[in-house]
């Protein structure tokens, strides 16, 4: 099989992350977010124990994903004596920027006993399979980590449990303009041994 190494070449430096503020409003087509789901489910996996785990908000389910998450940072924020207003808002009204949000979670195999970052690792492979795809589509996305990720409670509403872990939200919008790549000479990062 041969393929356009160009065009593929083309699209992975054309591949950006895209702020939700930065989208139109447009809801995006359901067919390209399966698009991406079904590329992601394509991502390396050791063992096969494919450990990636999606849940995809849109219209309503977009609602109740900032409800959630901001009432549960109200919740343990308080507790820890750190609450901030602008940071609850933010969270109550981000998802409703986007077209779609996917939560992103990881499913542990306990049967294969893999050291949890090879799952971790396939998990993110998989988010990049639907960076890419987005971007072919001309789809912005983003992948936050901020807000309730890591707080254990919030699991068990994106089906996880405590062995799993919520490994953030992929932000998917139309975007007003696609920015410009930012990045250092690949020079900077490399050693040949010969």
């Amino acid at each position: 099989m041969k393929f356009n190494t160009e065009e593929i070449n083309r699209l992975m430096h054309h591949r950006r992350s895209i702020l939700p503020n930065l989208y139109t409003g447009e809801k995006v087509n359901d067919e390209i977010v399966l698009h991406m789901i079904e590329n992601a489910n394509m991502a390396p996996t050791h063992k096969l124990t494919e450990p990636w785990r999606f849940v995809i908000f849109k219209d309503a389910g977009l609602e109740k994903l900032g409800e959630f998450q901001a009432e549960l940072y109200k919740k343990t924020s308080l507790e820890a004596g750190d609450f901030k207003e602008d940071k609850y808002i933010n969270l109550r009204h981000k998802p409703a920027m986007a077209s779609h949000v996917i939560a992103i979670g990881m499913k542990r195999d306990e049967k294969e006993r893999l050291p949890e970052i090879e799952e971790i690792e396939s998990v993110a492979c998989a988010v990049q399979n639907m960076y890419l795809t987005a971007a072919a589509y001309g789809v912005g996305c983003y992948w936050g980590t901020g807000g309730i990720t890591y707080v254990e409670e919030a699991k068990s509403f994106f089906g996880l449990n405590s062995k799993d872990r919520l490994l953030g939200f992929f932000y998917i919008g139309i975007p007003r303009k696609w920015p410009a790549g930012k990045r250092k000479p690949i020079g900077e990062k490399i050693s040949w041994i010969q």
